[in-house]
């Protein structure tokens, strides 16, 4: 027996206040204990491909059509899942947690999973922990190796795995990146439109530094 849990994140690496750069960086992880809604989820996609986007390897909330959102949208109405965030105003973050885009990630799984990981560990049924892959080639594996540092420090060994894939290459990752997407348009613009469609299935959605007042930049 397993209980599967697919993670992504949602903001950037940019810690100074230029245009294009995200206020907060979120992780964000669906739980569920099974995968049944990614066969709709492939089933949009192939209708993509044969509506002429020959080329479509996912779904990605923020290049897809509203169409397209929508239907998404839709499926994941339907299908139990616990949704968990946590945001981090990148402002407010010590230079020492900064230091480098994966030591900034593996702060983020951290807390994350602090609160996350007591809610979702269960006795005798081991969790498949499936995170979006980060970075280029060259920084993939320093990706990898915080999230792996992360869950041993928080949660015994034998009580879970993790994956770190390319977000095509399975369609419960599309569901978390829709699901992120849906609360960073919260968080960063104000619109919840698509947040409603989802807020009955987020048991948290946590801003780890809303009593803090110092800003670093």
């Amino acid at each position: 027996m397993a209980k599967f849990l697919f993670a992504d994140e949602a903001g950037c690496f940019t810690f100074k206040r230029v245009q294009g750069a995200s206020k907060y960086f979120m992780l964000c992880t669906i739980c569920t204990d099974d995968c049944t809604l990614s066969h709709e989820l492939l089933h949009i996609r192939r209708e993509l491909i044969v509506g002429g986007d020959v080329d479509r390897d996912k779904l990605h909330a923020t290049a897809d059509a509203q169409s397209t959102r929508d239907a998404v949208f839709a499926v994941l109405a339907k299908h139990p899942l616990r949704i968990d965030a946590t945001l981090l105003e990148k402002s407010k973050a010590q230079p020492q947690t900064r230091t480098s885009d994966a030591i900034f990630y593996q702060y983020a799984w951290f807390y994350h999973f602090k609160h996350v990981g007591p809610k979702v560990i269960v006795p005798n049924q081991k969790l498949l922990i499936t995170a979006a892959a980060l970075g280029q080639k060259k920084t993939k594996a320093s990706f990898k190796l915080a999230l792996n540092n992360t869950i041993q420090q928080t949660t015994p060994r034998n009580s879970w795995e993790v994956s770190f894939m390319d977000s095509a290459k399975d369609p419960m990752l599309w569901a978390a990146d829709y699901c992120a997407w849906a609360i960073q348009r919260k968080w960063e613009s104000g619109d919840d439109r698509s947040h409603k469609l989802i807020s009955a299935k987020i048991s948290s959605e946590f801003d780890l530094w809303a009593h803090g007042t110092r800003h670093f930049y």
